[in-house]
């Protein structure tokens, strides 16, 4: 028998077309089998698309798996962003929620109305991971085309997170993000002996006015040889600024924003936000607009 399947393409982390994170959100995604939800993803040919599922257990509201062209992924953030701004526009569509997905529950907020409404979305403290190695350390340098001298020394070279964990990497400026010429083969092969998932390079001297980084990522090991713009990996980095003081605490809160995407011709941002209980790090959120590019249906 033939379904209908809907299909639709959002920008993430931008309010105009054809910048930002591109992701593909799939309502009514349980009648697709696993490998139909990969050739989906394959044929759609975004970083990620979502494929969104109805609740398991009273612990939450939707489900959603995200997977790229080659792999199912744990979390994805600028997927989620673009599923809730999907699901946003739908009738009576609640203004909190909560997700679960391969990697846990994220709790999401919907801000704001019509073509402005922001998405947010809340994930538990990311645990620090350990510091890099010497040895690794040139390694990274090496496959990225960077040297010793091109890093920030206030931030060592550290994996952040959880499943979706990534290697955070502060370079002095732009023009060290801009001069990069990562070697895709070599950084796939460090993710699986470092144990992360991609590699994060950031810079605290963005020169981009409102923002306080800004960034590349490149997750090869993942199918995904540049991500425009992380949600996820902003939230991390959240977690990583407060833990070296480069990121000035506001009460039982901290924020910045980061700019990211500038150096594949798809500018976004990404406004990270971070709570404190009793003196320690509750959780990060991190909130984004997106814009429709198109639905559609298909038939399988």
């Amino acid at each position: 028998m033939s379904r209908s399947i809907q299909i639709f393409q959002v920008d993430a982390f931008t309010d105009r077309l054809f910048t930002g994170n591109p992701a593909g959100v799939v309502l009514g995604a349980e009648s697709l089998s696993d490998d139909e939800m990969l050739a989906i993803a394959r044929e759609l040919n975004n970083g990620d698309t979502a494929f969104v599922l109805p609740p398991e257990s009273p612990d939450h509201d939707v489900r959603v798996r995200f997977f790229t062209p080659r792999t199912e992924s744990g979390f994805v953030g600028h997927a989620t962003v673009a599923t809730h701004f999907v699901l946003s526009r739908l009738p009576g569509a609640p203004r909190r929620l909560r997700q679960r997905q391969k990697a846990g529950l994220v709790d999401v907020e919907v801000r704001g109305d019509g073509a402005a409404r922001r998405i947010a979305v809340r994930q538990s403290a990311p645990p620090l991971g350990r510091e890099l190695a010497e040895r690794e350390r040139l390694a990274v340098l090496d496959a990225l085309a960077l040297s010793s001298n091109d890093l920030d020394p206030r931030c060592e070279m550290r994996i952040v997170g959880g499943a979706g964990n990534r290697l955070l990497i502060g370079v002095r400026g732009p023009q060290q993000l801009k001069a990069m010429k990562p070697d895709f083969a070599r950084l796939t092969t460090l993710s699986a002996q470092l144990g992360a998932s991609g590699h994060f390079v950031f810079t605290l001297d963005p020169q981009i006015e409102g923002c306080l980084v800004q960034s590349r990522m490149f997750c090869p090991a993942m199918g995904i040889p540049e991500d425009p713009v992380s949600g996820n990996a902003h939230g991390l980095l959240g977690a990583y600024l407060l833990h070296h003081g480069l990121l000035p605490r506001d009460g039982d809160g901290a924020a910045f924003s980061g700019a990211q995407g500038h150096f594949v011709n798809r500018p976004g941002r990404v406004d990270v936000e971070v709570e404190f209980k009793d003196g320690t790090l509750a959780g990060v959120w991190i909130i984004g607009n997106a814009t429709m590019v198109f639905e559609t249906a298909i038939s399988l």
